[in-house]
């Protein structure tokens, strides 16, 4: 059975992009979706995602992690599925998607930049300097003031397989303040390393350097491994809404993928 694929990255963060609308795409094969991700043996990407048919919604993104398991929202990937869309006129340039975090709106403007709506952060956790959220997936995010020299890999390992969340995992962050831009590096969990981006770490970061600092709204901008996104928000009452994720999704390239090639 043979797939087009389009891949997409957004600010470094890379993914296989599908139409199923037909369905026909055999979701349940974990193995298989991971070695299309596998980048010596497969396509390479951090995740893949495939465009479906909703109700009420220009169409669902399904999400799967590069270790081919099913997973929480994607910033980027949602970014990235939107550039998808419209390029191949599935859906205009301005819309709503579900995802299994909830609905999202979406809009794409005249320099190719995707802005996307994210979940409300009502509740954030804090341990010592560090702070933990969910943002569509669960975050992790530490304070650290030499960020270029930081162990990213075991240092995030260190905490993404502690006792309180090696079941389930969680992505964790690493922030170096700056006076204008602050830099981030993230270790995500499902891909078990540093990607360039994250699109819900980033949303994180933004909000934990928000409650450090005492800011009510954005944007603030952060400086990614892949690149540049904003984060725009509203604080009021401790809780955190119109949250929007905004940076580049770029097309980089597409093929024919022989399934059984992947088996």
């Amino acid at each position: 059975m043979q797939f087009n694929f389009q891949k997409y990255q957004g600010t470094g963060n890379d993914f296989v992009i599908i139409d199923n609308r037909n369905l026909e795409f055999p979701k349940d094969d974990i193995q298989m979706i991971e070695r299309i991700c596998d980048r010596r043996f497969g396509i390479g990407a951090d995740g893949l995602m495939l465009v479906e048919n909703a109700d009420g919604y220009d169409f669902k993104m399904v999400y799967y992690n590069s270790d081919g398991r099913q997973s929480t929202m994607c910033g980027n990937g949602g970014r990235c599925i939107s550039a998808f869309v419209f390029k191949n006129k599935i859906a205009n340039y301005q819309g709503q998607f579900i995802a299994i975090d909830g609905p999202h709106d979406y809009n794409i403007n005249q320099e190719g930049l995707v802005k996307l709506n994210m979940i409300d952060v009502n509740e954030i956790e804090k341990i010592g300097e560090d702070y933990i959220m969910f943002t569509g997936s669960p975050h992790y995010v530490k304070f650290v003031e030499n960020l270029e020299k930081s162990d990213i890999y075991n240092d995030g390992r260190t905490v993404r397989y502690n006792d309180r969340f090696k079941q389930e995992g969680i992505n964790v962050n690493f922030v170096e303040k700056n006076e204008s831009v602050c830099a981030l590096r993230t270790y995500e969990r499902g891909v078990e390393d540093e990607t360039y981006s994250c699109g819900t770490g980033t949303v994180a970061a933004a909000l934990s350097i928000a409650e450090k600092f005492n800011l009510l709204n954005g944007p603030i901008p952060l400086d990614t491994k892949g690149g540049l996104l904003n984060v725009y928000f509203e604080k009021k009452n401790g809780a955190y809404s119109n949250i929007w994720l905004e940076g580049p999704a770029k097309f980089v390239f597409e093929g024919i993928l022989n399934l059984e090639d992947y088996r």
